[in-house]
């Protein structure tokens, strides 16, 4: 599988944005996905992640303001992010697998 990030961008803080990850060549309804983030100053965090089931899980900070969801029919996986904060600033990343194996390029997202 290939997977390619975007809908990054510069919002202000309490904005919304909202990411998509298209994957290629398997279907995404065989594998686990994340999004993951890398904050300046800071290691990769995991966001969320869904599950071939639909199952969602997420990072306990973000809870109540970030979404996962995915359409297999569009092989695409979304995180809607709401009320963004200053914080949030990073680079967003999808991988697919548990344990995360295949990454895509990712996409900035900056909170000003």
């Amino acid at each position: 599988v290939q997977l390619v990030e975007s809908g990054g961008g510069s919002v202000q803080a309490g904005g919304s944005l909202k990411l998509t990850c298209l994957a290629s060549g398997n279907p995404i309804r065989s594998h686990c996905v994340g999004w993951f983030r890398q904050v300046p100053g800071k290691e990769r965090e995991g966001v969320a992640s869904i599950d071939m089931d639909g199952r969602t899980t997420y990072l306990d900070s973000l809870k109540g303001r970030f979404t996962i969801s995915k359409d297999n029919a569009k092989n695409t996986v979304y995180l809607q992010m709401n009320s963004l904060k200053f914080e949030d600033t990073g680079l967003y990343y999808c991988a697919a697998g548990d344990p995360a194996n295949v990454w895509g390029q990712g996409t900035q997202v900056t909170v000003s």
